[in-house]
């Protein structure tokens, strides 16, 4: 079989699994697993051998035209380089880790065959927009990875944050799809081709006529897509779906969308200086901001949450320096650890039975219930606060560099302020970082009172998982050699500045982090927990589980249900234990709601809209319908005049007659006479 054909195969098995398991997921439950797990696998390996083939040589590219426009045309179209080579290998192992990882973590759920089903289309859309190389066919991913997403987030539909979280969801990603769409039209039309290699053809030769207009609307769908500033705050609120839905999409597919995009079209944004520095811009703001409010965060997802859409500025942070190969490095490596961190948190709530750090913070020997869980989120941990010699230090190190050479003016295809302001904002962001994520693992691994419930070990699938996606969060980064053969060439040798200064800052953000916890764990060993009156008695530990016994999935969609009534929000609780109280002071209550923007948005959008909404129902009730209600009086008005002299009653008929026609007879009279 040709490379083309092994190619076509890889998005079109998943979404064959989809439809099967669908079909068959009443009729013959005993197939949806093997539905669910085979299509992935068998498309993982075909992925493996497409970037084989591939080998970081010349793009592979195949196109053949969809349909006839009558101007232009659209294409379905392959383009197969190094960066979808190797992206496309990510999707496939997380997508087959996430599936074999759920059929333990759901196996008795009974909606777990359209869960799946779900599953496999999100990945096949996923692996449509990696290997396109038409932009029209990548927005049909693009767009059904936005559905799939609905449902899977809203996957416990029971609960009302489910709900209302998959409705954000969709709503804030459309927000941003709009301008996105108007932005392909616009630069297809300019191109006179959606065909990527066109595209990038015309934009060397200078003919893109609006690049800045282009640049900025394509920028607002994947600030929605890939949740960065300001349409970041739908990301935290979708962890009310399943751990593997969240593992799904924040480690290699929706988010990871927007910066593939971005790294795919890389000339159309360096085109425009002011795009790069509104990149830049949106790149610092979105990592500083969420790196606070992740310190500032209960719940263990909404930590790593917050923590994903800091990392995702990070890459947008390298594209905005132009440095494409460090962007898709760091997405490469925090697909492999942030995978990882989902999964073993969803291990660590089912031990628990509870997502609240507080309520970890007040058990003891958690750690001894998890053991796999412990040390392969260990490793997570230390990836993602960019410890050498974990995969993060060297991906998150060649953004840091690449900034340095723009910043010192070393290179000129970005503007120097974008340099300084990634840099900067990069370096800061370390220290924040590593103090967020030694926070979640003193936490849940280090606390104090209580024996930790005893909920009975893990699936066994769901424990091997976390040891595959291990490897790769430990010894991906050691491949910075070999990537450049499969990337642009650029060197990803971290440099000895940015890699001095970003591992002194994560240490010293660890190390105060660390400090302050034993000086509030003192303090919170003479304080009761934190817990309302009405949940003191049954639930010592705080928001647990009441079927504890059941799988993984019931006892999370249970966790999340209880937190809000334990703690009075569902992202925070009044820990004296937390040392992010005592490092964060004041700001620490804003920063646990994310800084207020979703009140900001409620002001400024939420509430003009309903009020407007309330206006035309308004408008529509008392002025259109009156309206319509006195077009439709006058006839029944007339027709009860004309009904009235409908008496049946043969006399007054012939008088009516008689009388009409003595009134034309004196009328002719009268105007033959002249009078």
């Amino acid at each position: 079989m040709t490379t083309t054909t092994f190619a076509v195969l890889v998005p079109l098995l998943p979404f064959l699994g989809a439809a099967a398991g669908l079909l068959l997921g009443r009729t013959a439950p005993g197939f949806v697993r093997p539905l669910a797990v085979l299509p992935t696998l068998t498309s993982l390996v075909l992925a493996v051998l497409v970037a084989a083939r591939q080998g970081g040589g010349r793009a592979i590219d195949s196109a053949t035209e969809l349909t006839p426009t009558g101007s232009v045309p659209i294409e379905l179209a392959l383009h197969i380089d190094g960066f979808a080579a190797l992206v496309a290998i990510l999707v496939g192992v997380v997508a087959s880790c996430v599936q074999i990882y759920s059929t333990g973590y759901l196996r008795d759920d009974p909606r777990y065959p359209s869960y799946a089903a779900l599953i496999s289309l999100f990945t096949s859309a996923m692996l449509l927009v990696v290997y396109s190389g038409d932009l029209i066919v990548l927005l049909v991913g693009w767009e059904v990875m936005g559905i799939c997403s609905y449902f899977l987030v809203g996957h416990y539909w029971e609960t009302p944050e489910a709900r209302a979280a998959s409705i954000k969801a969709f709503l804030v990603t459309k927000l941003g799809d709009v301008p996105f769409l108007i932005g392909l039209i616009a630069l297809g039309t300019d191109a006179g081709s959606f065909r990527i290699t066109k595209v990038l053809g015309t934009v060397a030769s200078g003919g893109l006529h609006h690049p800045t207009l282009i640049a900025l609307l394509l920028l607002a769908g994947v600030a929605g897509k890939s949740a960065q500033f300001p349409l970041h705050t739908w990301l935290p609120d979708a962890m009310a779906g399943p751990t593997p839905v969240s593992a799904l999409i924040h480690a290699a597919t929706m988010v990871a969308a927007g910066v593939y995009f971005i790294a795919r079209l890389l000339p159309v944004f360096e085109a425009s200086s002011a795009a790069m520095v509104v990149l830049a811009v949106m790149a610092a703001v979105t990592m500083a901001g969420s790196a606070l409010a992740a310190l500032a965060q209960d719940d263990i997802k909404r930590v790593l949450a917050y923590s994903t859409i800091g990392q995702l500025g990070y890459m947008t942070g390298a594209l905005a320096v132009g440095e494409r190969d460090a962007a898709v490095f760091h997405l490469l490596s925090h697909g492999a650890f942030k995978a990882l961190l989902f999964l073993a948190a969803g291990v660590i709530i089912h031990a628990a039975g509870t997502n609240s750090l507080a309520a970890m913070s007040r058990m003891k020997d958690l750690r001894a219930r998890v053991p796999d869980a412990y040390w392969t989120m260990t490793v997570a941990l230390l990836a993602l606060a960019a410890i050498p010699p974990f995969a993060g230090f060297f991906s998150k190190e060649s953004v840091l560099g690449a900034a340095e050479h723009v910043a010192t003016g070393h290179t000129e295809h970005a503007p120097g302020a974008a340099g300084w302001i990634v840099l900067v904002f990069g370096l800061v962001t370390a220290l924040l970082t590593a103090a967020y994520a030694t926070r979640l693992w003193l936490l849940a691994f280090r606390g104090h009172g209580a024996e930790a419930p005893d909920h009975g070990r893990q699936p066994l699938v769901m424990n091997a998982v976390l040891w595959v996606l291990a490897l790769p969060s430990l010894a991906f980064g050691l491949t910075y050699r070999v990537l450049p053969d499969w990337f642009d060439g650029s060197d990803l040798t971290p440099t000895l500045t940015t890699s001095v200064l970003g591992t002194g800052l994560a240490l010293v953000g660890g190390l105060v982090t660390y400090g302050a916890w034993r000086h509030t764990t003192a303090l919170a060993a003479r304080v009761p927990p934190p817990l309302s009156a009405s949940l003191e008695q049954g639930h010592p530990h705080g928001a647990v589980a009441a079927h504890p016994e059941a799988d993984a999935g019931l006892v999370e969609a249970e966790a999340i249900a209880s937190h809000a009534p334990a703690y009075g929000d569902v992202a925070y609780a009044p820990d004296p234990a937390d040392p992010a109280r005592l490092l964060l002071g004041p700001l620490h209550r804003h920063a646990a709601v994310g800084f207020h923007l979703d009140a900001v948005y409620d002001a400024l959008f939420v509430r003009p809209v309903l009020a407007g909404a309330s206006l035309v129902r308004f408008l529509d009730r008392e002025v259109v319908e009156t309206y319509v209600r006195g077009a439709g009086a006058l006839p029944r008005l007339l027709g009860a005049a004309v009904r009235r002299a409908q008496t049946g009653n043969v006399q007054t008929y012939v008088s009516a007659l008689l009388a009409g026609t003595v009134v034309l007879v004196v009328a002719a009279l009268l105007v033959a006479t002249g009078a």
